[in-house]
Parts: C-alpha cells; sequence; structure tokens
C-alpha cells in the first residue's frame, strides 16, 4: 500500500497522531479512537493491522498487552517526496513572516509617535 493510502485515512492519521506522543496500548488506542470515530474495537484492530503492515507502525508484547509505537521510516520517505513541493508554501511563509514584522514595526512607531505628543 502506498504511503498516502494509508495516510490518507483519517482514523489512520489519528492513530499515527496519539502514537507520536509514545508507545501505547492497543486498548489505549482503541479507546480514544472508538470515542472519537464511533468505529468498533475491531475496526480499530484493522487500522492497527494496516499502519504495521505498511511499516509506520510496530508492535511489541509486554505480556498480555500489545504495545504500538510509530516507525520513523516511512515518515522520511513522505517528507523527502513533499520536499519537491516545499518551495511553493516556505516562499508564501516567508512573505508573511515580513508583512508581520513590516506590521509590528509600524505599529511600534507609530506608538512611539503618539507618546512624543
Amino acid at each position: 500500500m502506498h504511503a498516502f493510502d494509508v495516510l490518507g485515512d483519517p482514523v489512520r492519521r489519528r492513530i499515527l497522531e496519539l502514537l507520536a506522543s509514545g508507545e501505547q496500548t492497543s486498548g489505549e488506542v482503541s479507546a480514544v479512537i472508538r470515542s472519537e470515530f464511533g468505529i468498533s474495537q475491531p475496526a480499530v484492530s484493522q487500522h492497527l493491522r494496516v499502519l504495521r503492515e505498511s511499516g509506520f507502525a510496530s508492535v511489541r508484547a509486554e505480556g498480555t498487552r500489545r504495545l504500538y509505537a510509530v516507525q520513523a521510516e516511512p515518515l522520511r520517505e513522505v517528507d523527502a517526496w513533499l520536499d519537491r513541493f516545499r518551495g511553493f508554501w516556505e516562499q508564501r511563509l516567508d512573505a508573511l513572516g515580513t508583512e508581520l514584522a513590516r506590521g509590528r514595526r509600524e505599529r511600534r512607531l507609530r506608538e512611539e509617535t503618539s507618546g512624543d505628543d
């Protein structure tokens, strides 16, 4: 499965967000996903399986618990693919930063000028 097919699903993106803060048990992940998306525990397990099989997540056993964690490599591949498009938004963000700085500078000058009266 292609990385964007995996990441195209909002449930799988949310699971990765949860796992980004550290290892989580399947029960912890299921509880959050079930409450936010209203899907069954077996459906959450299916999403976890897709993430595992596509390399986005790993699982390890700890007694009877299964702990899931994010795997960075597929995300690095997505980041590398996105890199060719960064110029489209970075230039605009740089321009926005310049305009914000200009606005702050003009506001500060107006405040200084009005304080001289």
